[in-house]
């Protein structure tokens, strides 16, 4: 996507955020995103993009480290909830409880009943909180191999990227299979009709914010509503089917 197409149509989406922001704390919505996917797939720079003129009091970004040793004798789900949002807030997660679906599980962080019990209480847990009337979203956001190198190699030489380099990002490469079959299994089992899996191909960085947003916002109702500049690309963002595999959009 070339910039000033970027930047037109990024300003006309933070306009829509901001319309839809008042629609939430006007109305007391829970509004819940989760971002998922491969080291460097750019959940940060998209979060950024989502919440650059949002107002901070009503929209917060969570992004949990290293459990204490006190939460990981806990419920699993128990860390989560006291971040989730109350009414009035949208709460963006860069990274979520599908830790334990993804880098806990391929890095032996948790152990395979751990993840077993993970998989048979996620649906319920995530039942109970649309059930209780939060709007949950699910993205994925999917990379070739050969561009998660080429970014992971850009934040070594990057002195303001420093901080995103972690053994984990390390050994993402060295893990690509693992990872793989660890994430379809996760689409598989966690794709629910309540809180349905959306994959993003993002490849692109650019035209992956555009159109998790124009996506987003396309699947909410709010005043004034311009509905001309959510029309978002099909094939760079969709609902979670098998099919995405013979299409492209999943990357093997």
């Amino acid at each position: 996507m070339k910039k000033k197409v970027y930047k037109k149509a990024l300003y006309d989406l933070q306009v829509e955020l901001v319309k839809f922001q008042k629609h939430v704390i006007e109305n007391a919505l829970q509004v819940c995103i989760v971002f998922e996917g491969r080291d460097a797939a750019g959940k940060d720079g998209t979060i950024k993009r989502f919440t650059e003129h949002l107002s901070p009091r009503e929209a917060r970004t969570v992004a949990l480290g290293k459990p204490s040793d006190r939460e990981t004798h806990a419920w699993y789900f128990q860390r989560y909830v006291p971040h989730l949002p109350v009414g009035g807030e949208m709460v963006f997660f860069n990274r979520s409880w599908y830790n334990r679906a993804g880098v806990e599980t391929v890095m032996g962080f948790c152990t395979k009943k751990q993840y077993g019990l993970f998989m048979d209480e996620v649906g319920s847990f995530e039942q109970m909180l649309t059930h209780s009337g939060m709007q949950l979203f699910k993205y994925y956001l999917d990379i070739s191999k050969e561009e998660q190198k080429k970014r992971l190699e850009a934040r070594k030489k990057d002195p303001l990227k420093q901080w995103k380099l972690s053994p984990i990002d390390e050994a993402a490469l060295s893990h690509w299979n693992a990872y793989s079959k660890a994430r379809d299994g996760m689409f598989e089992r966690t794709s629910f009709s309540y809180a349905p899996w959306y994959v993003v191909r993002a490849d692109d960085k650019k035209a992956a914010r555009i159109n998790i947003i124009r996506h987003f916002l396309s699947e909410n109702d709010y005043p004034d509503k311009n509905e001309a500049v959510l029309a978002f690309d099909r094939d760079v963002v969709c609902l979670f089917d098998p099919v995405c595999y013979e299409t492209g959009m999943i990357v093997r």
